[in-house]
């Protein structure tokens, strides 16, 4: 079979290497479209797809609610293994990813807290399970009481709370990494946010 001249890959040789550059296929694939509808904003349509989707938000941050829940109960059954800590971790970081998109942004300081955690713990086994159930808890608290008016106040409160009693514990388990320690302290370098 014979390949057409543009669907070969471009070879450059030079003294101390060579640089293969493969076809791009993709652009077979791709739909150039010039026609353009007068008044079509695609960023409207596409807030309002969205807002359609909205209604089910709820319904979707629950369910991840209720994973986080089931990866809090699994490491509480069967201990700190890598497939208990990796869902539990992967739960609270989607609920914090999640958190803005699905209408919940007060959420992910906690989930972002957790996050933290698990992964800055030199020994997951040490980690305190009244720490995780704190986290968990107030992370399904904050989502089922969103509604309120004072939601936003009282998920910086629990927050707050949080992040202190998660870096007392984060300080304490760190001890003897003064190197290590500073960097997961230090504050973040992202303006607005926790890190």
């Amino acid at each position: 079979m014979v390949r057409p001249k543009n669907d070969r890959p471009n070879t450059a040789i030079y003294d101390d290497h060579e640089v293969i550059t493969p076809p791009n296929r993709l652009v077979k694939a791709i739909k150039k479209v010039t026609v353009t509808v007068p008044g079509d904003d695609p960023v409207e349509r596409a807030e309002t797809a969205l807002s359609k989707l909205s209604s089910e938000f709820t319904s979707w941050m629950s369910a991840e609610c209720d994973r986080l829940d089931a990866a809090r109960n699994a490491v509480k059954t069967f201990g700190f293994g890598k497939k208990t800590l990796d869902e539990l971790f992967h739960a609270a970081h989607d609920i914090k990813g999640d958190a803005s998109t699905f209408g919940y942004a007060a959420v992910a300081p906690a989930a972002e807290s957790l996050c933290r955690v698990l992964e800055y713990s030199p020994e997951a086994s040490r980690i305190p399970l009244p720490l995780i159930d704190q986290h968990v808890d107030a992370i399904r608290a904050i989502v089922r009481e969103y509604a309120r008016p004072d939601a936003e106040q009282i998920a910086h409160a629990l927050t707050k709370k949080l992040w202190e009693v998660s870096e007392e514990f984060l300080t304490a388990a760190n001890k003897d990494r003064p190197d290590y320690l500073a960097g997961i302290l230090s504050p973040p370098i992202a303006p607005n946010g926790n890190s």
